[in-house]
């Protein structure tokens, strides 16, 4: 009978630290349009840098058209526009408008790395050949209310003004928390109704407002429109967090889905195939349905979506973990980011699994192959947030790790990603000789 140990040894490519250590990655995509790359956590250095250099070989080889990531609609399209050369804004003034909670999210030097990349990739090529990146997240109801207001100003006037009444029953000081809590309990008027009829208005207007000639006109109705959706989606998403039966997290991985599939449409009509890059957490992007996720809470994720909407031929789900090492990442909700050790993974964990096939780093594909991984073992999930003394119950769960993704990058140990920001907290670290033993 072929153990865990020995598939791990049989069948993974170890890592070396070049281009080359994706090629069978690449291989594995095929002719799918859909590659979706996840992370253990929000503040590792090399799931971004893995990451983005596997985008940019399915950019230059498998001819994707676009990135779409774990952030807000309107803040990624501030980075859209400064890698298309549009705009005023330099590469490092193009990160600013990523100012909410956790900034080091996306205002870190892989990022930026990356993003400078794309800008000289899009160099000089016409419009329909460029590369773009794009936002998937719920959280932007204010700005992205603000954005199609701005939008309707520049072409309808009086929709504009339409529009800024329509939405002014989310004026709470900015703060989308505070409306849902008011609109739930009664302490103010829902702005749903309002919502839902400025988008139907903008999506039966479109062909009037494309009076400008060309794909950037087009493109600016396309971003406005899905502004508006955010709106909608994000008002029922801060409502339902008070005394709502609905599942927040299905309504956001629901819209994140919903946005991935607006996206592959916009390319497909014009021109394109719709073949995207997706960078989220491996929470979003492994399919919930072989985890503790949907066998025991009821919720449903991106990946689990995205498999049953476009069908398991179009999508590559893609994991990566790590045994130890640091990450950047904050002690509470809103916190500073800090610079934190990982503890060891736990015994009965796959992270220990791999830590124990004595490989270091490697790839290792998934899929029908890999049944003695079928089997549920503990996995962790870091976010923003890192509690080690809390860390059986905050980061563990169970998952069929082989169900789960289709493949799964493990990196040994981990180092943090350094954020534009360090702030007072965040203090690199030098690991001790006798981590992670030492007393």
């Amino acid at each position: 009978m072929t153990t865990p140990q020995d598939y791990i040894r049989s069948n993974a490519r170890p890592l070396d630290g070049r281009s080359v250590d994706y090629d069978d990655l690449l291989d594995q995509v095929g002719e799918r349009s859909l590659v979706l790359l996840g992370e253990a956590s929000h503040g590792t250095a090399e799931f971004y840098r893995m990451r983005a250099e596997i985008t940019r070989r399915l950019i230059r080889e498998k001819d994707f058209e676009a990135v779409i990531v774990e952030a807000d609609w309107p803040d990624a399209l501030r980075l859209n526009r400064y890698v298309r050369g549009e705009g005023d804004d330099t590469l490092k003034t193009a990160f600013d408008d990523f100012q909410r909670f956790p900034q080091w999210m996306w205002r870190n030097t892989e990022v930026r790395d990356f993003i400078g990349w794309l800008e000289e990739h899009n160099a000089g090529k016409e419009i329909e050949k460029q590369v773009g990146f794009y936002g998937l997240d719920i959280y932007s109801l204010h700005r992205s209310a603000d954005a199609v207001i701005e939008y309707l100003e520049g072409i309808d006037p009086e929709q504009a003004r339409t529009a800024r009444e329509g939405y002014a029953c989310l004026d709470h000081g900015g703060d989308p928390v505070r409306y849902g809590h008011d609109a739930a309990f009664g302490l103010s008027r829902i702005c749903e109704d309002a919502a839902v009829r400025l988008l139907a208005d903008l999506l039966e207007k479109s062909t009037g407002y494309l009076r400008g000639d060309g794909r950037r006109s087009r493109d600016e109705q396309f971003f406005a429109e899905q502004n508006a959706r955010v709106v909608v989606n994000a008002e029922h998403y801060y409502r339902a967090m008070f005394g709502s039966r609905v599942d927040t997290w299905n309504l956001r991985d629901e819209h994140m889905t919903d946005t991935i599939a607006e996206l592959r449409e916009h390319l497909r009509r014009h021109g394109g195939r719709g073949k995207l890059v997706v960078w989220a957490h491996n929470s979003h992007l492994g399919d919930a349905a072989f985890t503790d996720m949907g066998w025991h809470r009821g919720q449903h994720n991106v990946g689990q979506l995205v498999r049953h909407r476009f069908g398991e031929e179009q999508a590559l789900l893609v994991g990566f973990t790590t045994h130890t090492g640091f990450v950047s990442a904050a002690r509470d909700w809103d916190g500073p980011v800090e610079h934190r050790r990982v503890r060891p993974s736990m015994a009965g964990s796959v992270e220990r699994l791999f830590h124990d096939s004595g490989l270091g780093d490697f790839y290792l594909p998934l899929g029908e192959g890999a049944a003695p991984l079928k089997e549920p073992l503990w996995e962790r999930a870091i976010g923003v947030i890192y509690r080690p003394e809390s860390e059986r119950i905050s980061h563990y769960f169970k998952a069929s790790m082989a169900r789960q993704f289709d493949a799964v990058f493990h990196v040994d140990e981990t180092r943090a990603v350094e954020p534009f920001d360090t702030g007072e907290q965040w203090h690199p670290e030098e690991t001790p000789d006798t981590y992670p033993f030492g007393v």
